[in-house]
């Protein structure tokens, strides 16, 4: 097995962005969801909701500044368009508290499972995809741990999907039947649920193994 792609989301429930490696951490990778959409009570307003915020790219620029479609992500620009998605008191903050994460730091999924699920990998926005896995054997995986060089990760449990992945990534067009699908063939589960025990750099193509705890 090998560590076939590495995803970011700067900000919570935008487009993310490709990386060759990351450093993890305890925290998963630095930067991810470290900005998110809030509203006045500080309640963090997602996709789920307001898919359009989906059509907002977030990425990092080459000095380690977070950008949304390739402007400052508290440009005055960016902060009109977040309102027109979410609301006029919807605004971005950064917050590095562990609220940003629906459960833990890091989701992984599986191209075995990718290949079973049949659509677009960004539907079920991965952390880290794992490459050379044998159809859904990473059903198989809960309890046992990844080693990525120095790195180790925690298979805590399968990840319950949400609405979220029956909005297209690139159009936000709505299918309800892929979280039905979903529901069918896999319980309403897919991708994995992690933690990082052992930090560690991890790169594209890097060999992954299994481990039992």
């Amino acid at each position: 097995m090998f560590v076939q792609e590495i995803w970011r989301y700067p900000v919570k429930s935008m487009a993310g962005e490709l990386l060759p490696f990351a450093q993890l951490t305890e925290q998963g990778i630095p930067g991810d969801r470290v900005l998110q959409v809030r509203d006045l009570q500080g309640r963090i307003l997602t996709s789920r909701t307001h898919p359009g915020l989906l059509g907002l790219r977030a990425t990092t620029n080459e000095n380690g500044a977070f950008l949304v479609d390739g402007l400052p992500w508290d440009d005055v620009r960016i902060s009109k368009k977040v309102r027109t998605i979410a609301g006029p008191n919807a605004r971005i903050v950064h917050d590095e508290g562990l609220d940003r994460f629906d459960i833990l730091p890091l989701l992984v999924a599986t191209d075995g499972a990718i290949a079973a699920f049949g659509r677009d990998r960004r539907r079920l926005r991965p952390n880290l995809v794992i490459g050379g896995v044998d159809g859904l054997d990473e059903r198989t995986w809960e309890g046992r741990r990844l080693v990525m060089g120095d790195a180790v990760v925690q298979v805590q449990d399968l990840r319950g999907r949400c609405v979220m992945t029956t909005f297209d990534p690139d159009t936000q067009k709505q299918d309800p039947n892929v979280l039905r699908d979903i529901v069918k063939r896999f319980g309403g589960k897919l991708a994995l649920n992690c933690d990082v025990v052992h930090g560690g750099v991890i790169e594209v193509g890097q060999e992954v193994t299994l481990h039992r705890v």
